[in-house]
C-alpha cells in the first residue's frame, strides 16, 4: 500500500475516494492526525497530512517518529512525502516540481531514531542514497504518464524552521551545495529508512528562496499560496499514475 505525507498547500487528496479515517496509538505519541484510509484510481492509499489537517503544528514540533511508525505499522510499504521548498538553484524557480535524490540535515533537537534507550543498543543505518530509488523512479514514470515534467534529483537541505532563512543562511546553503530548502525531510527520511519503508519525495517549489529572484528583497508570503495551489493541482494526477504503478 502506498502511504502520502502532504505537507503545507496539501491537507487532503481531491481525488482520493475516501473509506475511513482511523486514530492510530503509537509508542512514540500521537501522530499529526488519523491517517485517511481510501483508494485513489481504484488501488489502496492511505493519507496523513503532516502538520495537522487544520495545518496547526509547525515543522519543528511534528512528530515525526509516530508518523511513520503508524504508517508502517498500517500496512504501508512505500511512502511519498510532498513538501514545499524554496528555490535555490537556477531550474529551482516557483512551481517547478522536483524528485531529490540527496539531503543535507541542519535540524537539531528532533527526535531522529527509533532506537534509544540502553536495551535497544546502536543501531546504524546506511544512508548513502537517502531516498529509495525504486519509488524515485516510479515518480519520474508517474508524471512522464501524466504530461508532467519532474526535475530528477536535486539537493534538499533540511532547515530547522519554523522561521524562513535569511539571505545569507541561503548563501551557506548553496556554497554546501543544496538546489532547495524546507523544513520537513528530516528525521522523516531517516526514520523511514530504519523502519524498512520505501521512502521518496515530491519537492514543490513554492517560492525563490530567501535572497535569490524574485525574493531579493523578501519572500512574498501572499504569493506561496497561489503558486502552492496550482502546483499541487499538478502533483495529484502524478499520484494518480503513481499508485497504478509499482509505487502503489
Amino acid at each position: 500500500m502506498l502511504a502520502i505525507i502532504g505537507g503545507s498547500g496539501l491537507t487532503q487528496l481531491s481525488n482520493m475516494k475516501i473509506s475511513r479515517r482511523e486514530v492510530v496509538r503509537t509508542p512514540y505519541g500521537e501522530p499529526s492526525g488519523a491517517l485517511t484510509f481510501g483508494s485513489i484510481a481504484g488501488h489502496e492509499v492511505v493519507f496523513l497530512a503532516r502538520h495537522g489537517y487544520g495545518h496547526t503544528i509547525p515543522p519543528h514540533q511534528v512528530n515525526y517518529c509516530a508518523n511513520i511508525w503508524a504508517l508502517h505499522a498500517q500496512g504501508a510499504k512505500n511512502v511519498v512525502s510532498i513538501a514545499s521548498v524554496g528555490g535555490i538553484s537556477g531550474e529551482f524557480k516557483p512551481g517547478a516540481l522536483a524528485v531529490p535524490d540527496q539531503i543535507i540535515d541542519y535540524t537539531h533537537g528532533r527526535a531522529g531514531t527509533f532506537f534509544t534507550g540502553a536495551d535497544l543498543g546502536v543501531h546504524h543505518i546506511d544512508f548513502t542514497l537517502p531516498y529509495c530509488q525504486t519509488l524515485r523512479a516510479a515518480c519520474l514514470k508517474a508524471a512522464q504518464q501524466a504530461g508532467e515534467t519532474l526535475i530528477d534529483g536535486g539537493v534538499y537541505a533540511a532547515t530547522q524552521g519554523p522561521r524562513l532563512e535569511t539571505a545569507a543562511e541561503i548563501n551557506r546553503l548553496e556554497r554546501d551545495g543544496a538546489d532547495m530548502v524546507g523544513m520537513t525531510g528530516m528525521p522523516e527520511a531517516a526514520l523511514a529508512r530504519e523502519i524498512g519503508l520505501c521512502y521518496a519525495a515530491i519537492a514543490v517549489v513554492a517560492n525563490y528562496a530567501a535572497g535569490r529572484g524574485g525574493s531579493g528583497r523578501g519572500i512574498a508570503m501572499n504569493e506561496i499560496t497561489a503558486v502552492l495551489e496550482q502546483a499541487m493541482g499538478r502533483v495529484r494526477p502524478i499520484l494518480e499514475k503513481l499508485v497504478v504503478s509499482d509505487g502503489g
